[in-house]
């Protein structure tokens, strides 16, 4: 790295209510930091994330509810973070309009 890179979080340059806007903040081979504005967002019917990786994630601000495949549902507010591991399939079930995340993707 080069020189400094200085943001704040949900500073984002687009989107509209129902989309979510993913920015990546720091990569390398192990992992990824990124930041995911989500505008009362949801996962599309049926749809389930299925990742590779470990993902933490830390909701920054607003409120969201994940669905777990396995039927457990987790509301995350504020300040709240959790790990879900790879191959645990997910899905954002609701975001609030301000809704912004920190996400780490990572292998153990």
């Amino acid at each position: 790295m080069e020189k400094l890179r200085r943001g704040k979080l949900g500073e984002d340059a687009g989107g509209q209510p129902g989309e979510e806007t993913f920015h990546s903040l720091l990569a390398c081979r192990d992992f990824e930091l990124e930041e995911i504005v989500s505008r009362g967002a949801a996962s599309p019917e049926g749809f389930w994330y299925d990742q590779q990786r470990h993902e933490w994630v830390l909701l920054a601000k607003g409120e969201a509810t994940l669905r777990f495949e396995d039927g457990e549902v987790i509301a995350l507010k504020a300040g709240d973070h959790l790990t879900i591991p790879a191959g645990k399939r997910h899905r954002v079930e609701s975001t609030s309009a301000d809704a912004v995340w920190v996400a780490l993707h990572f292998r153990a």
